[in-house]
């Protein structure tokens, strides 16, 4: 990956609660070394209100973030995609468009907190939970040397740091 920053992709189907959770971490842990993006197969078409709380609470401003298709990424012209890292099952097994770049692809499975039962305080408390497992993930890849790691030997951390604690 020499040259420019790493683009870092994170999907899930529905690129509306853990995707968008993983790429706001990513682009605030990663700044100055990656870009980062999150798109899903069938996007709802905004992120989950929870997410959004999250975010806010957070320091983030919400207008960067959008539910979106993973199309956007396989256009000419689409930003250049070194990682793809699926947060979800669905995802994972899913028949990826080819990205700009060919990039390496890692699953850090998470149940989903949009899933959870019991209103708002619920769902809060899941996308919190969610958000300190996709941290510890983010801590873990940003202290790799991602930038000069060759593909293989890059696939098989990124592996590791999808079985931790967590993982679904």
């Amino acid at each position: 990956m020499a040259g420019a920053k790493p683009g870092i992709l994170v999907l899930c189907t529905g690129n509306s609660a853990r995707s968008i959770l993983g790429e706001a971490l990513i682009a605030r842990m990663g700044e100055g070394r990656v870009r980062a993006f999150s798109a899903g197969s069938q996007p709802k078409g905004a992120p989950h209100p929870a997410a959004l709380r999250l975010l806010a609470a957070k320091g983030y401003d919400m207008a960067a973030f959008r539910s979106k298709s993973w199309d956007e990424f396989a256009a000419p012209g689409a930003p250049r995609i070194d990682i793809a890292i699926t947060v979800c099952g669905n995802a994972a097994g899913e028949a990826c468009p080819l990205f700009v770049g060919a990039p390496v692809r890692a699953h850090w499975g998470l149940a989903d907190p949009a899933d959870t039962p019991g209103g708002e305080a619920a769902e809060d408390a899941a996308f919190a939970e969610t958000w300190r497992l996709l941290e510890a993930r983010a801590t873990a890849m940003f202290a790799l040397p991602i930038e000069t790691m060759g593909r293989n030997e890059l696939r098989e951390a990124l592996g590791h740091i999808g079985k931790m604690e967590g993982a679904a």
